[in-house]
């Protein structure tokens, strides 16, 4: 594919990319949807894929795997040239065009659409040390089989949607399950708060973690220290497993490499989703503008609107006021 030109490479084979990349084979455009990963899915898929969404339209609840297979069907009805386990390492303008450097090949294309969601999937991890051989049976930072949570007395970490969503699934399994959170207001949807209060999760706030050992008396268990906000009070409690969700840490350099316009590790863009560089745009959690939500549906309108941008600049004469039914007719 040395020689072949397209009209759009969509970099970040998450949710938001494979529906971009749809969107764009839908309306007639050829497509190359580049991940770094050996498949499609992103987040939902590799870290989330038996955690309930909830603001997909359409779907009252729908979980990470799920979510991934039906954008996989829908993607099969249009579907574009896939490089998986390819890494974008340099994009740079010629001419009219970009060129993609990657681990594998080079890539000539119109438009690019930046949809790499958070980046690599790197963990905010507690702060203190603690042994590593903790993490093999008892402490993680990802949910990989919410089976191997089944009766087991649980602690989550946290006060975002993730935390709270995790304490109120893994809940429902468990033989006991606490929240650990360092403020007493969380920062999760309002409903999920709701259900939260609802539970049985038990609240520990406002409290951190100052500490992490195994049990003496029974070694398949820890011991996890936690002291009060703003006092001197500590509490220990004993669980089978910890789950810390802190978010994640994202790695903006190579997107400075790139001379994007960023604000913190986000890459600044306009209505349209496009950027300070001509025909790149960026859609989902790595873009940002004022008003912007960090939410599964405003990524899936945010590819639409790139996609159009991108029609519009590269074939201004060309029809873009097309409906998607319109398509099929």
């Amino acid at each position: 594919m040395d020689n072949k030109i397209y009209d759009i490479s969509i970099i970040g084979g998450g949710p938001a990319g494979m529906f971009a990349s749809y969107y764009a084979s839908l309306r007639k455009l050829d497509v190359a949807l580049i991940e770094s990963l050996p498949n499609l899915g992103g987040q939902p898929q590799t870290l989330y894929a038996q955690k309930n969404i909830y603001d997909v339209a359409g779907f009252p609840k729908i979980s990470g795997a799920q979510l991934v297979d039906q954008l996989a069907e829908q993607m099969n009805a249009f579907p574009c040239d896939q490089y998986l386990s390819t890494s974008v390492t340099d994009i740079k303008r010629e001419d009219d065009l970009w060129i993609l450097s990657t681990n594998k090949e080079t890539i000539k294309t119109h438009a690019i659409i930046i949809a790499i969601g958070n980046g690599a999937f790197k963990p905010r991890k507690l702060t203190f040390d603690y042994d590593p051989s903790i993490e093999e049976n008892n402490l993680s930072y990802f949910v990989n089989d919410m089976e191997e949570f089944k009766n087991k007395d649980v602690a989550v970490a946290g006060g975002g949607d993730a935390a709270v969503d995790w304490a109120i699934n893994l809940n429902q399994l468990s033989s006991s399950t606490s929240l650990i959170h360092r403020r007493n207001k969380y920062r999760a949807m309002e409903s999920s708060v709701e259900n939260l209060n609802a539970s049985t999760v038990e609240q520990l706030s406002p409290y951190i973690i100052k500490d992490v050992t195994f049990n003496s008396d029974v070694h398949s268990k820890i011991d996890i220290l936690l002291k009060k906000i703003k006092s001197d009070d500590e509490k220990t409690i004993t669980v089978d497993k910890l789950l810390v969700n802190y978010g994640f840490i994202s790695d903006s350099k190579i997107l400075r490499d790139w001379n994007l316009d960023l604000e913190g590790p986000f890459i600044k863009v306009d209505q349209q989703m496009e950027t300070n560089l001509p025909n790149v745009f960026a859609i989902g959690d790595i873009s940002t503008y004022p008003g912007k939500l960090q939410l599964m549906a405003t990524a899936f309108s945010e590819g639409p609107m790139a996609v159009t941008r991108a029609l519009r600049n590269i074939y201004p004469d060309k029809d873009y006021f097309q409906h998607s039914t319109s398509l099929f007719n």
